[in-house]
């Protein structure tokens, strides 16, 4: 996640801050931390466990820990930290996190769509918009009919060639789970900036493909839907296998 840190120091990106709340952004924070060095493996996934006074321990930072109890409790609302309970004794009540990396990679999106847009309007709004009508106007006459013919055709050939081109990404992913919110996403990506190929997200899928290999034993491929949202550019995937030689699978 390009919101999440990988450093012992408690830190957080202000991005992350602003989407959840600062007290929630540390704590979320320390809790991805522990989760990549976790061997606890339940259900497909790792956890992290500790008690409160343990968590705070950990970050003594607020006046006390009913403020830290809170910003858990918050996290826990908005579906960003998910709870269990895999305590052998039964009178063992502490819990046990997981990050939803799926709803963080959601916000994350909505956020950044929301800047665009917003920035986008902001361009219009300094004049950008009478340019772009004056530059239009000098272009060469053509009936509203030609117009809309020539958009259509263009628009229907676009479509198509992003369609056979997801087609030869979706056909090596393991997980055909969410197929039309996978192409939703791919065609958002690739239309998002010209450096989005498809040659880049093949060798994605490979380095993710040698990922799952490597680590068969305690991880499944996530949904495709999720695959295909953004979480191709997984920091914790990539760079666990950047000094590994690697197999070009999808060949």
């Amino acid at each position: 996640m390009s919101l999440l840190i990988s450093e012992p120091p408690l830190q957080v990106l202000p991005t992350l801050a602003r989407l959840i709340g600062l007290n929630e952004a540390i704590i979320l924070q320390q809790v991805h931390y522990w989760l990549q060095r976790s061997n606890n493996v339940r259900d497909g996934y790792r956890w992290v466990y500790n008690s409160y006074p343990e968590w705070y321990k950990q970050m003594p930072i607020w006046k006390s820990e009913t403020t830290m109890r809170t910003a858990f409790k918050n996290l826990e609302k908005q579906g960003l930290l998910i709870t269990a309970n895999y305590n052998k004794a039964k009178f063992d009540k502490t819990k046990w996190y997981r990050i939803n990396y799926e709803k963080l990679s959601l916000l994350e999106n909505e956020a950044r769509s929301a800047k665009i847009w917003q920035t986008k309007s902001q361009d219009l709004a300094d004049g950008s918009a009478k340019k772009w009508q004056t530059n239009t106007n000098r272009l060469p006459e053509t009936t509203s009919e030609n117009n809309k013919h020539s958009a259509s055709h263009s628009n229907a050939q676009s479509v198509s060639q992003l369609e056979k081109e997801f087609e030869e990404v979706w056909s090596k992913y393991p997980n055909k789970k969410g197929k039309k919110q996978a192409f939703n996403h791919y065609k958002a990506w690739r239309k998002s900036s010209t450096k989005h190929t498809n040659e880049y997200l093949l060798g994605q899928l490979n380095k993710y493909l040698v990922y799952c290999q490597q680590n068969n034993s305690w991880y499944h491929a996530m949904n495709g839907s999720t695959w295909f949202n953004g979480r191709f550019d997984d920091v914790l995937i990539t760079e666990s296998i950047a000094n590994k030689p690697t197999k070009r699978i999808y060949d």
